[in-house]
């Protein structure tokens, strides 16, 4: 008989077998060896090993990796609306003779996505673990293709503020899903490589908006800025067509006792010379050792017992986002013309500032292999918090060209390094560091605490930037580095690592209470449940 069909009935038995034993998988010394080889087959594969045997399982990984494109594209949008010619022109006030946008409609343009995004994630933990990663997706694209019409149409700041509200629904979503869904349908080995491609999703919406709005930057009517709105429309509609053609999660459809369709979306995502029957045992073994301690997952669950902790690492990862530079590249263009550079070569320096953040999500997923996820956001850090002190050095020395010039390039510099290593590996602890049972909710709350910091910290970049407030330009620099210390030593403290852990090892490490520097060297055998 075949190799491949001695796995098939293997297969077929494991799911006859566990429809009837589903909460005895731990008490199965059949299933149990099952889990045991499917979790050594995994810790034994190399990254390039995994990513030639699970093609599929990256590509639908990045597919919904890719929505968060959407929001990355308003997000860089409404910064450059801010910076243009025309559109200051319409909606804005003279200041020393150029127009500019007051602050306090800069800021509300800023906050109105994050705030409807802060309603989406929470909406994003009950929909999902009651239909599931694909629906809630298709759901919120859908949401998504109706919501941009709003500001499309806009014919004053108010409708439009209303508009970026409205989208930031959909955005909520799917920042809350993408990265659990990307973690759970991927090898361990690819974990940290295809998370960190959220964070090129990013880089490529600024890459649009930049070269869009560079495009039209100089014409003196409205398209210039409702051309830009309409590219939009781009990306649901395809990404809905994808999105409906994926498999499930399989460890979703395990929680909800979906043995057939777990085992379904294994072999969807798995090699053709693995066992689907041992990796399908790997989760329901997992799941089984959450399920037993607690029932359905509720949002009070996420801050009680071992949980607790869980939770805050993954709000302060979010949260630390915007403490650490990342706002100066959300604004880029804007700061550009702050630090002195021409408008229209600052539109140039936004658009090559977005490559560059694109190459360095590119060098990320080979470090990501090499380096664990805490070595790597340390070393970010500490790099970025000397350059924006530096940064803040420039701007407070008499000002001339080659002064300008530096901060810009400072600018594009601190950009770079948040790109290429905070931004990605912080997209992998939050995925990493949840429980399975409640990790649709931990991501949602999660960014929901990004969001609570972003909202105040926009108004503060926004007030220290624009001449209508305290036009510090460069300046912030002393006060993202002083923040963005701040979030390297709670990191140090506080951040584990995660890299070649499985979701098992992991939840036992939190269960033991292990402290963050001895993640790594804690060693925890196959045969352990607890």
């Amino acid at each position: 008989m075949s190799s491949g069909n001695s796995i098939d009935e293997k297969t077929a038995a494991h799911v006859e077998k566990g429809d009837v034993l589903h909460a005895e998988v731990l008490k199965d010394n059949a299933l149990l060896n099952d889990a045991f080889d499917g979790e050594n087959h995994e810790h034994q594969e190399t990254v390039w090993q995994a990513a030639k045997s699970h093609p599929m399982a990256c590509l639908w990984a990045f597919i919904m990796c890719f929505t968060i494109v959407m929001e990355s594209f308003d997000m860089f949008l409404n910064g450059n609306f801010v910076a243009l010619p025309s559109f200051a022109k319409r909606y804005g006030v003279l200041v020393d003779g150029k127009y500019t946008i007051p602050t306090k409609w800069q800021s509300a343009l800023f906050q109105s996505g994050q705030c409807g995004a802060f309603v989406g994630v929470f909406l994003a933990g009950p929909i999902t673990n009651r239909i599931g990663y694909r629906w809630t997706t298709i759901v919120a694209l859908l949401l998504m293709n109706a919501t941009i019409f709003v500001s499309f149409f806009a014919d004053s700041l108010a409708v439009l503020t209303v508009g970026q509200a409205l989208e930031g629904v959909p955005w909520g979503l799917f920042i809350a899903n993408s990265p659990a869904y990307a973690s759970e349908v991927v090898p361990l080995a690819l974990r940290g490589a295809v998370t960190s491609t959220l964070q090129m999703s990013w880089s490529i919406g600024s890459i649009i908006v930049a070269a869009a709005t560079l495009g039209y930057n100089k014409r003196d009517d409205e398209w210039s800025w409702r051309v830009p709105l309409a590219l939009q429309w781009i990306f649901p509609t395809p990404l809905l067509i994808f999105i409906f053609f994926a498999p499930e999660s399989p460890w979703w459809l395990a929680r909800r006792g979906r043995k057939e369709e777990a085992l379904n979306s294994v072999r969807r995502l798995s090699s053709k010379t693995e066992d689907p029957a041992q990796k399908l045992a790997m989760i329901e073994r997992t799941v089984e050792i959450e399920a037993a301690q607690g029932g359905d997952p509720t949002l009070l669950d996420l801050f009680r017992g071992t949980d607790r902790r869980r939770t805050i690492i993954i709000c302060l990862m979010y949260a630390s986002q915007n403490f650490a530079g990342n706002l100066i590249a959300n604004q880029a263009t804007f700061f550009f013309e702050q630090a002195g550079i021409a408008s229209d070569r600052a539109f140039q320096l936004n658009l090559i500032n977005s490559c560059l953040q694109f190459v360095a999500n590119v060098l990320a997923l080979p470090l990501s292999a090499w380096f664990g996820r805490r070595t790597i956001y340390l070393w970010g850090t500490a790099i970025n918090v000397m350059f924006l002190f530096i940064l803040g050095i420039c701007a407070s020395v008499k000002q001339t060209q080659s002064t300008s010039f530096a901060q810009a390039c400072l600018g594009v510099i601190i950009s770079f390094v948040f790109a290429g290593a905070m931004g990605p590996s912080s997209y992998t602890t939050i995925s990493e560091t949840s429980s399975v049972r409640l990790r649709a909710l931990s991501t949602g709350v999660g960014r929901a605490a990004y969001y609570v910091a972003e909202i105040p910290m926009i108004y503060l970049a926004s007030q220290m930037l624009n001449a209508t407030g305290w036009n510090l330009a460069g300046k912030c620099g002393f006060v993202w580095g002083g923040t963005a210390l701040v979030c390297w030593i709670l990191a140090y403290f506080g951040l584990p690592e995660l890299k070649h852990r499985s979701y098992r090892e992991i939840d036992i490490l939190f269960h033991r209470k292990v402290p963050a520097r001895k993640f790594k060297s804690t060693v925890i055998d196959v045969k352990e449940n607890e």
